[in-house]
């Protein structure tokens, strides 16, 4: 990293003709500085486009260089994140000061009470016109919302329930899980709403088909009609009734119109004994959409089945360890430091540390590990996990939404809650939809007495205009298919931090690969170590292992790895200084000690004579020569192999048979890389790359036009994963690589990526198939209905089945 000390708040990553990236303190886990900051920039013409991941303090900025040249823009973003740094407001550039009122916080919510996708879509609509309101996304799928915005939670709920609907807070799991159990409760609800819709509604049916005149069974008509309109059919004229408060509409805006006034049409003919009644039109479309709507909820709950199984990982209660008693607690109310009881087979209720005992325990479910991992004191446990046989005390540190398990649900339920590019198209129709139905009716009715038409007839026909109308199917299209793709994904260990990265990784056809942990296994032992010093061979591996012990490396922890197989023991280091793809510096009883690749070296002007034959030799093995120097002076090279994982040759092929180029980015030596690479079938290497040159290689291929996708485990491969079309972090690799990624493969099996790409590839067949369904359905279903070729109850039930149909659609997905 060049850390450029005209610019103190921050450094500069990477720099290209149109883009640069830096990296900056001010900015990192603070969404709203990172928020202000792109509106500040954005204000300038010349910057073309910002993107910021506060969670690294990382930003990318694309410039327009004859306008605004490089070092006046680098002098721009000093000033603003210096400005930013010291007020948490923007400063007053350009004539106006940013006003913030608080905090842009993030808020999940579950909503209760959205009856079709066109709810989501209008909640979405109603929130955004708040002006604190930044983005918000509402998923009819998974009934979730996320609000990104200066206003809290209460705020938020109270504008959704002023609509109707309900608001819960989903702060843990528990509180996941009970709304799941609401959800449960809600199908039950609905099936039995059905079931009386449905026994009322047989004999209403059952006369209009007799054809009889007969007054009595008329007055049946309207007595068992009654109850299914105005108790089975309640929701949705209070639904309609609140929207219209707010001057919007949605489906059951259309449902409520067509089945009142078939009901209220029918009433003054029924009392004047002239003209048709439809009472069992207005029954058989309440019942029908009931049906659609059940059959619906149920797909539904087996499409969020994946993540339903996550939650439940979590158990309800803990034994919580005080005073020297057992208590048993509600899992929410524990604490930090909070010690914890675990017996054999219970499930482990929050992240922490043994600190007595010993057993096995299975991870499976979160980490993909098929077999059980042994803990004993100092090891960490992960919330959800199911202990084994031994009892286990451990020492909370990570409770509620801080969990890795509920980490996990948040980043599927933000993938499953996400909007597709071609979802916003989609989005633009919907909202238009319900007006455009509602006018259509309308024309309808006047068009046919116009031509001379009996009123009757007109009226049933604009009435069976509204019924079939199904933006339902539309605004469900994507979101189902979605839901069900990442449920399918997280099932088999491949979590998706956003449901775009499902649409863009279908159109990969280059893939880069880093060598280290990715192709390989990451578990480099020294093969070989050639001491050309003075120094005895313990005594110059001790000041190795000591210069390496805090270096994450792979590379490092190889050479204290072996340091401490030879019983060689370490000391502590002074003025420590990594260079990432580089090596390491470090000061050891007074010594100056230098450990990394020849570039490292040469940089540091040391003279590799004497190593350099041994290094090329090593390099011809597979193995990876790392360099060492003390004062200045070459002392030794270590021998570091590293096999390729036993799937990785399988993973290259399959990517090739799909049309996809493999290339392998390492810093490791020409020579060492090559012969990997020929283990596992990938032809093209760049080897010697920094981490800029990773990042270079990612920008030059999507120059050409291709769709590129990044695998990397490490920090070196952050920049190089955020800037790939789709980026793939391993799952065992650093918290900043799985961060910086799109999709994290659990298992760091990167034959998953195949299948990530496969199922993507389903998944968009998929949306394309719902939406084909969903426009051609309503493309030939409204123009039918106006021309009298329908009949309402017939138009109810298409429309109830068209959503049905495009979920069940979905679930396909779930069978791959």
């Amino acid at each position: 990293m060049d850390t450029m000390s005209a610019y103190q708040n921050f450094s500069l990553v990477h720099q290209l003709k149109r883009r640069i990236r830096i990296v900056t303190p001010v900015l990192k886990n603070d969404p709203e500085r990172s928020y202000i900051f792109e509106i500040l920039l954005k204000k300038r013409p010349e910057i073309k486009k910002v993107r910021t991941t506060f969670a690294l303090g990382s930003v990318v900025i694309e410039f327009d260089p004859k306008h605004l040249p490089k070092v006046n823009l680098l002098i721009l973003l000093d000033a603003v994140l210096g400005n930013i740094g010291k007020s948490g407001k923007g400063p007053a550039l350009y004539g106006k000061k940013m006003e913030c009122s608080g905090p842009v916080q993030e808020i999940d919510l579950a909503v209760e009470g959205m009856t079709c996708a066109s709810c989501a879509l209008l909640l979405e609509m109603v929130l955004k016109r708040d002006p604190r309101v930044k983005q918000a996304s509402v998923n009819f799928g998974t009934e979730t919302l996320t609000v990104h915005g200066q206003l809290n939670k209460d705020d938020v709920c109270a504008r959704i329930e002023s609509m109707g609907y309900k608001a819960y807070i989903m702060d843990t799991l528990s509180q996941r899980k009970k709304m799941i159990e609401k959800e449960r409760l809600r199908i039950s609800a609905a099936r039995q709403r059905l079931l009386w819709a449905t026994a009322l509604s047989a004999p209403v049916l059952a006369v209009a088909m007799s054809m009889t005149k007969s007054r009595s069974l008329q007055w049946l008509q309207l007595l068992l009609a009654t109850p299914v309109v105005f108790w089975s059919g309640k929701p949705f004229f209070d639904k309609a009734f609140r929207l219209a408060k707010h001057r919007a509409a949605n489906m059951d805006t259309l449902i409520a119109l067509g089945v009142g006034s078939a009901y209220l049409y029918s009433l003054p003919t029924f009392f004047l004994r002239r003209g048709h009644i439809y009472f069992e039109a207005a029954a058989a479309i309440i019942t029908f959409v009931l049906l659609g709507r059940y059959l619906e909820e149920k797909a539904k709950g087996e499409a969020g089945e994946a993540i339903r199984q996550l939650v439940d990982l979590q158990p309800q209660t803990a034994t919580l360890l005080k005073n020297d008693q057992e208590l048993v607690v509600d899992v929410d109310s524990l604490q930090i430091d909070d010690v914890v009881l675990i017996r054999p087979g219970e499930k482990i209720p929050a992240d922490g540390l043994v600190i007595y005992g010993i057993s096995t325990v299975d991870e499976s479910m979160v980490t993909g590990e098929s077999m059980p991992v042994v803990k004993t004191i100092g090891q960490p446990i992960i919330a959800g996990c199911v202990n084994g046989n031994g009892v286990l005390q451990a020492r909370v540190t990570a409770v509620g939404m801080d969990t890795v398990l509920a980490g996990i649900v948040h980043m599927v339920d933000q993938a499953q809650s996400a909007k597709l590019p071609i979802q916003k198209q989609v989005d633009k129709i919907s909202a238009v939809f319900v007006p455009t139905v509602i006018a259509i009716s309308g024309l309808t009715f006047a068009g046919w007495l116009l031509v001379g038409a009996p009123v009757a007839f007109a009226f049933g026909n604009a009435i069976t205009v509204l019924l079939i109308a199904c933006p339902c199917a539309l605004g469900l299209a994507t979101p189902a298919a979605i839901m069900v793709g990442t449920g399918q994904a997280a099932q088999q260990g491949i979590y998706i931090r956003n449901g775009e990265s499902l649409e863009i990784a279908a159109k990969l056809n280059v893939i880069v690969f880093d060598k280290t942990g990715t192709i390989t296994e990451g578990k480099p032992k020294v093969s070989d170590f050639l001491n050309i010093s003075p120094f005895s061979q313990d005594q110059l591996l001790m000041l190795a292992a000591s210069a390496e012990h805090n270096s994450e490396h792979f590379l490092g922890k190889a050479i204290v790895d072996y340091a401490q197989e030879q019983a060689i023991g370490v000391r502590d280091s002074r003025h420590f200084y990594s260079s990432t793809g580089l090596g390491i510096s470090a000061e050891i009883d007074g010594k100056s000690i230098l450990l990394g690749n020849a570039d490292w070296m040469d940089g540091q002007q040391v003279t590799l004579v004497g190593l350099q034959e041994a290094a090329g030799q090593l390099a011809g093995q597979g193995k990876t020569p790392v360099f060492m120097a003390v004062d200045g002076k070459a002392a030794a090279v270590f021998g570091i192999a590293d096999k390729p994982k036993p799937q990785a040759h399988e993973a290259i092929a399959q990517l090739h048979k799909l049309g996809i180029a493999t290339i392998m980015a390492t810093g490791d030596t020409e020579a060492t890389a090559r012969h990997i690479a020929a283990q596992v079938g990938i032809n093209q290497i760049v080897a010697n790359a920094k981490p800029e040159q990773k990042l270079a290689l990612i920008e030059a291929l999507k120059a050409q036009g291709k769709h590129v996708g990044m695998i990397g485990d490490g920090i070196n491969d952050a920049p190089a994963l955020t800037a790939a079309n789709v980026g793939f972090a391993i799952g065992n690799g650093t918290g900043i690589a799985i961060e910086a990624a799109d999709l994290t493969l659990v298992q760091g099996d990167i034959a998953k990526v195949a299948d990530a790409i496969g199922l993507s590839k389903a998944t968009i067949v998929i949306i394309k198939q719902n939406l084909f369904w969903a426009f051609a359905y309503n493309t030939i279903a409204i123009p039918v209905a106006a021309i009298g070729r329908l009949n309402p109850m017939l138009a109810s039930a298409a429309m109830a089945l068209s959503s049905v149909s495009v979920v069940v659609n979905s679930l396909r997905l779930s069978r791959r």
